[in-house]
């Protein structure tokens, strides 16, 4: 298959196009949070809106509207987006807090930092408004893709 065929599936297109907005809007949320323009959150994980939930959630619904929500791809892709919008919710949430909570206790212990390692990653998670966020989108990107294409 080359690009012109990958291009012609509407799924991949419009779940690739619900990651990228997600990970687009991330710096401009971010600079709402903070007043700070945080470029690098384009390329990271977490943040608002979670790109793993939109890209998921786009990729589900288009196969929905696409192909039927009597498919056994659907059914598929529901089950693989309930695993992975847990996952960005709540374990790697828990492993964001973990790795704060750990930077604070290195903190405490090497006060004036006597090592060059980078500290641990503390936003591998999201919140569930994030979640939220990416899942809105998703649905949104894969219903304009849709509506587009018939």
């Amino acid at each position: 298959m080359n690009l012109a065929g990958l291009l012609e599936n509407k799924v991949l297109t419009g779940a690739l196009a619900a990651w990228l907005i997600a990970q687009g809007l991330k710096p401009p949320l971010e600079y709402l949070r903070t007043n700070k323009w945080r470029w690098s959150a384009m390329l990271s994980a977490g943040g608002m809106p979670s790109s793993h939930s939109a890209l998921l959630l786009g990729a589900t619904h288009g196969i929905g509207l696409f192909i039927g929500f009597d498919s056994a791809l659907f059914a598929l892709a529901v089950a693989i987006s309930m695993i992975v919008v847990y996952d960005a919710a709540g374990v790697r949430r828990q492993a964001g807090m973990h790795a704060e909570r750990i930077n604070v206790l290195f903190d405490e212990l090497l006060s004036g930092h006597i090592w060059d390692q980078n500290e641990l990653r503390e936003v591998l998670g999201h919140t569930p408004l994030e979640v939220v966020g990416g899942i809105l989108l998703g649905l949104v990107v894969a219903t304009v893709n849709w509506l587009i294409w018939t």
